[in-house]
Order: structure tokens, then C-alpha cells, then sequence
């Protein structure tokens, strides 16, 4: 079996096709259209054209809230125009060929929980650090979605107790790679435009760079701590762009571990919290996969 695997983001869409040995090929990427759903479709059907004698059919994911056993969205703050739309029917109608579509972060833990870094769990999350933050949970061994298919959208969660109010800070905007760089150019008051990988060539000589990237794993790690409470988790995988920089994952590490011991040397309860912190096995190619796992490869 293949399948096209279209991983659609606020910026790009990266696209390739993938076997049940979850090979990958026929790789690419292109921006994602803003101006309407007219334009998106239409570039899903030209990239599928392409291949449509190679693949099966299409297995899509998408920021935002949806329904993977319909391929419904029922909404999203990204590309609004696909929202309260029955996007995978209406895609499989254009290309002549069967359409799932799933929400990006549930098919990263679809992908780590079926083939990768959290086999075998029973509770378990994965984090993906992007734009904002995508969510997901494994609860006594079961991928969870809940009745409004928005469990572990962790980017949404207010993180100032004394501010009901919005604009309040969400999770997802103190523990992203927006945060970082934002961040950065207020720090150093620049006019210039960076992207990820700039600032972690710029890091190991930049203090101002290393204080903000601290910063930034000091807040994820305070929010895998609050997840652990909640939930009891063996382990959390780390996905999005910047965890291909080995630092990430292990600064996190360690600011968790400092997080653990400032909770019971302040008077806290001691525990050992014995979760492990580990990279998505899939990195960038998790939301792929997990497509595909939604699609009903094996």
C-alpha cells in the first residue's frame, strides 16, 4: 500500500508519499494558500494528479479542531476558511479518491504511539513545539479525543491564574518557537526577520540567545510537570522543528529535574516522578505517518 500524506501547516504544507514500510518519497513542500478553500483544494488535486496512479488515496492532517471518523472540522484559528467544513468528503469528491484527514498533533501520537517513541504505554503525551503548541494524550492506553475532539490541545491553556481575561498569555505562546523568536527580536531590538534555525546557530555565542532558550525549556518543563500531576504520564516525546537540535530535549530535561527539586526542597512533597523525556521517534515525519495510521495502513 501508499499513500499521498499531506502535512498542512500555517506556512507550508509538506507533502510525500509514503508505503506500509513507512518509506517516505516523492518528497516536497509548498506554501499553504491563505485566500480561500477554492485554492487550497485545487492545490491538493494538482499535487495528487501527479501521482494518482502510484497511491490509494489521501491522508491528510490539519491544525485545528477535527473529526477524524468524518474528516469534519469544526474549527480552527488557522486557516479559518476550512472551518465547519466537511473538508475530507469535499476533497474526495475533487481528486476521485478516498480522503482522511485527521487533526496534525493526533497523528503524531498516533505515529509514536502505534510504531515509535511511546509503544507500549499506558499514559502518555507528545508536545510538539511549532507556531504554537500541538497536543496529545495517551490515557490507559488509548489515544483520547474527548466528546469535542479537543483533548491535548495543551496550546490553549491560560497560564496567568490572576487573569481570566483575554488577551491573556496561553501555553502556547510562552512555550513555542514563536515565543522564541519574538522574544529574541524585542531582546536584542531588531528589525530582522529569523527563523529556527538562525537562532540556534547564533546561540552558542549569543548570551542573550542562551538566556531566552532557557527561558523557553524552563516553561515547558514547568508544564510537563503540571501534566505529570495530571495525568501520571511514563513519558512524553518531544516533536515540532527545533527538536532536531539535541539541546532542546536535553535542556528540557534538565530544567524538569530542576522544576522536581524546587517543589519539595520548598516544603513540596518529595517524589521522584519517574517520567521519561525522549524526542518523537518520527521527528518532522510524524505527522505523515500518523496520517497514514488514520488512513488505516498497518
Amino acid at each position: 500500500m501508499k499513500l499521498l500524506s499531506f502535512d498542512v501547516g500555517a506556512t507550508l504544507i509538506k507533502y510525500g508519499i509514503v508505503d506500509d514500510q513507512l518509506n517516505i518519497t516523492n518528497r516536497g513542500t509548498v506554501p499553504t494558500p491563505k485566500e480561500s478553500f477554492e485554492s487550497f483544494s485545487g492545490l491538493i488535486n494538482e499535487v495528487y494528479q501527479q501521482c494518482k496512479d502510484e497511491v490509494e488515496g489521501i491522508a491528510m492532517t490539519l491544525p485545528g479542531v477535527v473529526d477524524a471518523q468524518t474528516g469534519y472540522c469544526v474549527g480552527s484559528n488557522i486557516m479559518r476558511y476550512k472551518y465547519d467544513r466537511h473538508v475530507a468528503r469535499v476533497l474526495s469528491e475533487i481528486c476521485g479518491c478516498r480522503v482522511t484527514i485527521d487533526n496534525d498533533a493526533k497523528a503524531a501520537v498516533r505515529a509514536e504511539f502505534h510504531k515509535g517513541a511511546l509503544q507500549g504505554c499506558q499514559n502518555a503525551a507528545v508536545f510538539v513545539i511549532g507556531t504554537g503548541i500541538g497536543g496529545g494524550l495517551v490515557i490507559n492506553g488509548q489515544i483520547v479525543r474527548g466528546p469535542h475532539f479537543s483533548a491535548g490541545e495543551f496550546s490553549f491553556i491560560n497560564t496567568e491564574a490572576n487573569n481570566i481575561n483575554y488577551p491573556y498569555q496561553i501555553l502556547g505562546e510562552c512555550c513555542s518557537t514563536t515565543y522564541l523568536l519574538r522574544t529574541y527580536k524585542e531582546r536584542t531590538n531588531s528589525e530582522e526577520q529569523i527563523d529556527g534555525r538562525e537562532f540556534f546557530r547564533r546561540m552558542p555565542d549569543d548570551p542573550i540567545a542562551q538566556e531566552i532558550f532557557d527561558q523557553l525549556c524552563t516553561n515547558i518543563a514547568v508544564q510537563l510537570y503540571n501534566m505529570y500531576y495530571m495525568l501520571d504520564l511514563e513519558k512524553v516525546a518531544i516533536g515540532g522543528g527545533i527538536s532536531a537540535q539535541p539541546i532542546v530535549v536535553e535542556r528540557i530535561r534538565e530544567k524538569f529535574e530542576e522544576v522536581r527539586l524546587a517543589s519539595y526542597t520548598g516544603g513540596g512533597r518529595k517524589v521522584e516522578l519517574p517520567v521519561e523525556i525522549v524526542n518523537c521517534q518520527f521527528r518532522n515525519d510524524a505527522n505523515l505517518i500518523g496520517a497514514c495510521i488514520t488512513w488505516g495502513m498497518k
